[in-house]
C-alpha cells in the first residue's frame, strides 16, 4: 500500500511538473531566442543528469561505454536535444501556447504509424480510428475553429508543432533497440547533442550570457522538461502494481496545461483549443485500448520514458 501511494505521488508530482512546460515555454521564449533558450536548458539537463548519476554513484558507467555505445549517442542527440527542442521552441516561438501543446501531444499517433514501416508492426482499424479523431482535433485547433474556410492562422508554426512529433517518435523507437541503463545513456545523448546546439547557437550570433529571467526559464525547462521529470516518473512506474493506474495520470497534463497558460500567460482559451484537445486525447485513449504487439498497441510517452 505505501508503495502504492509512492507511485501515485510520484506519478502526480511528474504530471504537475510537466504541466508547466508550454507556459515555461513561452515565458522563456520572451527573454531568449529558441537557440539559446535550447542551449542553456541542455547544459542544465546535461549537469543535473550527470549530478544525479553521481549521486546515485553510477557515473563511471559513462566511462565504460563503447565507442559504439558513444556513436549510438552521437545519433541519438543529434535528434534529441538538438533536432527535436530547436523545432518545437521554434513552433512554440509562433504559435499560442494553447495551440502548441495539445498538437505536440499528437506524437504517440506519429509514433503508432511510424512503427509500422520502421518495427514492422501492422496498422490496425484502431489506431486508424486513433488518427482520424486525433488529427480532426488538430484541424480544429489549427483553423481556430474555422473548419468551412479551413485558413490556417499559423501554417508554418502547425508544421513544425506537427514535425516535432515526428522527431520525437523517431527518436523512442530508435531507443527500443538501446539496451544501456537509461539515466546514463539519456545523459550521454544529452553530451552529445549539446555539442551541436552549441554549435549551431555560435553560427547564429547567439551565443551570449542570457537575462536573468531568460536564464530561471532554461533552468526550469531543463530541470523540468527534458530530464529529471522523467526519471521521477520512471520511479511511479517502477513502485506501481498497475503501470496502467499510473499511465493514466498522463492525460491531466494537457488540461492542466492550459489553466496555466489562462492564469500565467492570460492567452483566453478559445472553445476551438478545448474541442481540439478533447478530440486529441479521445484519439489517444482510443489508440491505448487493445493489446500491443502493433501499431494500434504502440506505447505512450509515459511507456517510454526512461
Amino acid at each position: 500500500m505505501i508503495r502504492a501511494r509512492r507511485a501515485i505521488l510520484y506519478g502526480l508530482a511528474a504530471v504537475l511538473l510537466w504541466s508547466t512546460v508550454a507556459t515555461a515555454f513561452k515565458l522563456s521564449l520572451r527573454h531568449l531566442r529558441p537557440l539559446p533558450l535550447l542551449l542553456w536548458s541542455s547544459i542544465v539537463s546535461t549537469l543535473a543528469l550527470l549530478a544525479l548519476l553521481t549521486a546515485r554513484r553510477q557515473l563511471g558507467q559513462l566511462a565504460r561505454f563503447s565507442g559504439r555505445d558513444w556513436l549510438r549517442s552521437a545519433v541519438y542527440g543529434l535528434i534529441n536535444p538538438f533536432a527535436y527542442y530547436a523545432v518545437l521552441f521554434a513552433a512554440y516561438d509562433r504559435l499560442p501556447a494553447q495551440e502548441a501543446q495539445p498538437l505536440n501531444y499528437t506524437w504517440a499517433i506519429t509514433l503508432a504509424l511510424l512503427s509500422v514501416p520502421l518495427l514492422g508492426q501492422r496498422l490496425r482499424l484502431r489506431t486508424l480510428a486513433a488518427l482520424l479523431v486525433s488529427y480532426g482535433g488538430v484541424v480544429v485547433i489549427a483553423t481556430r475553429g474555422d473548419l468551412t474556410g479551413l485558413r490556417f492562422a499559423d501554417p508554418l508554426g502547425v508544421g513544425l508543432a506537427l514535425g516535432s512529433t515526428g522527431l520525437w517518435a523517431l527518436y523512442w523507437i530508435l531507443n527500443t533497440r538501446d539496451t544501456r541503463e537509461p539515466v546514463a545513456a539519456l545523459a550521454a545523448n544529452f553530451l552529445c547533442g549539446t555539442v551541436y546546439i552549441l554549435g549551431a547557437t555560435a553560427l547564429s550570433g547567439g551565443l551570449a550570457w542570457p537575462p536573468a529571467a531568460g536564464l530561471a526559464g532554461a533552468l526550469w525547462v531543463g530541470c523540468f522538461e527534458m530530464g529529471l521529470t522523467f526519471v521521477l516518473w520512471g520511479a511511479a512506474l517502477k513502485l506501481t502494481d498497475s503501470a496502467a493506474r499510473v499511465s493514466n495520470l498522463i492525460f491531466l497534463s494537457p488540461f492542466l496545461s492550459l489553466v496555466l497558460i489562462h492564469v500565467v500567460l492570460g492567452e483566453a482559451i478559445r472553445p476551438s483549443t478545448g474541442v481540439g484537445l478533447v478530440l486529441i486525447v479521445g484519439g489517444l485513449l482510443i489508440q491505448g485500448w487493445g493489446g500491443e504487439g502493433d501499431a494500434g498497441g504502440a506505447p505512450s510517452r509515459s511507456e517510454v520514458s526512461p
